[in-house]
C-alpha cells in the first residue's frame, strides 16, 4: 500500500511529458518583462542629472581657462591659451609639475614594493601578533594626517630633510602603506597556495615561485594599489605645504594655492592650473580603468 501511495503521489506531482523542468523560468521572465516595461526616461533622467551635476564644474573650469581674460561668454570662443602659458612659464608650473610627478612616481614604487612584501607575509605566514597587527593597520586609517604633522616635522628636522622632496615621499608612503598592505594581502589570499607548492615541487625557491606564479596574477591588484598611491600623493596638499618652503621644491597643489592672492584671484590662471593638475589623473584612470575594476573585484571576492 505504501508503494502504491508513493506511486500515486509521484503521478500527481510529476509534470506532463515534454515539459522542461525550469520552475524559476516564469519568475525570471516576469522580472525581465517588468524591467522592460519601465519607461526609459525613468532610467536616463536620473543618470543625466547626475552626469550634469558632475560635469558642470569641469566645464566651468575649462571655460575660464580657455576664454580670454575679461570675457563673460558662456562659450570659450575665441579659444586662447594665454592662461596656460602664464601659469606654465611665469608661475613656474613646469617646475611644480615635475616635482609632483617625481613625488607621485616615487610614492607609487615604494608603496607598491613594501605593500607587496608585507601583504605576502600576512597572507602566507602565521605568527602570534598577526591579528593585532592587522587591527593596528585598520585603526591607523582613523588617524588624520594633520595630527602627525608636528611629530613628522620634528623627525625630518632632526634628519635634516626639511625642504626636500624625500620628506614628502616618505610621509606619503607611510600614510599609504596600511591600506595598501591590507588590499595586497586580500589579493594574495585569492591565489591558491597549491600553485606555489607545485612550483616548489619543481625545484623553485619561494622567491622564484612568487615571481613566476603569484606576481603575474597580482597585476590588477598592484595596478589598483599603485594608482591610488599615485593619485593621493599627486593631490595631497598638507605635507607639501609643511615640509617644502622653497618655490623650486613645491608641488602643484601648493602652486595652485599661490595663485590665490590676498586681495584678488586670477580666475583664468587658477582654472588653467586646475586643468594642468587634473589632466594626469584623468589619463591614469582612463588607461587603468579595466585593471582597476578587475583588481577591486579580485580583492572583494575570496577565491
Amino acid at each position: 500500500m505504501t508503494a502504491a501511495l508513493a506511486e500515486t503521489g509521484d503521478r500527481r506531482t510529476a509534470p506532463p511529458a515534454g515539459t522542461p523542468v525550469t520552475p524559476q523560468a516564469p519568475r525570471r521572465r516576469r522580472r525581465t518583462r517588468a524591467f522592460d516595461e519601465v519607461p526609459r526616461w525613468q532610467i536616463y533622467l536620473p543618470l543625466g542629472l547626475y552626469l550634469l551635476f558632475t560635469l558642470v564644474p569641469f566645464y566651468w573650469m575649462l571655460l575660464f581657462a580657455l576664454r580670454p581674460a575679461g570675457s563673460t561668454s558662456l562659450v570659450p570662443w575665441p579659444v586662447t591659451f594665454e592662461h596656460f602659458e602664464k601659469v606654465w612659464n611665469e608661475r613656474s608650473f613646469g617646475v611644480f609639475f615635475q616635482n609632483s610627478m617625481l613625488v607621485g612616481l616615487a610614492t607609487l614604487v615604494t608603496t607598491t614594493v613594501i605593500a607587496l612584501s608585507g601583504g605576502y607575509a600576512l597572507a602566507r605566514f602565521d605568527f602570534r601578533v598577526k591579528n593585532a597587527f592587522m587591527l593596528a593597520l585598520l585603526c591607523s586609517q582613523f588617524i588624520p594626517g594633520a595630527l602627525m604633522l608636528v611629530p613628522l616635522f620634528e623627525i625630518f628636522r632632526n634628519l635634516r630633510m626639511i625642504n626636500s622632496l624625500e620628506s614628502v615621499i616618505i610621509a606619503e608612503t607611510v600614510f599609504q602603506l596600511p591600506l595598501s598592505i591590507i588590499l595586497i594581502s586580500g589579493f594574495i589570499k585569492n591565489v591558491p597556495v597549491s600553485l606555489e607548492e607545485a612550483a616548489w615541487v619543481d625545484g623553485c625557491s619561494r622567491l622564484r615561485a612568487f615571481r613566476a606564479v603569484v606576481l603575474p596574477l597580482l597585476r590588477p591588484g598592484l595596478i589598483a594599489v599603485g594608482s591610488f598611491a599615485f593619485v593621493h600623493s599627486w593631490n595631497h596638499f598638507l605635507f607639501a605645504l609643511m615640509f617644502l618652503s622653497e618655490q623650486d621644491k613645491q608641488t602643484i597643489p601648493v602652486g595652485l594655492n599661490t595663485l590665490i592672492g590676498a586681495d584678488s584671484v586670477d580666475l583664468g590662471a587658477l582654472a588653467a592650473g586646475g586643468v594642468i593638475a587634473a589632466v594626469p589623473v584623468v589619463i591614469v584612470f582612463a588607461f587603468i580603468q579595466k585593471w582597476l575594476i578587475t583588481g577591486f573585484s579580485a580583492g572583494a571576492v575570496k577565491g
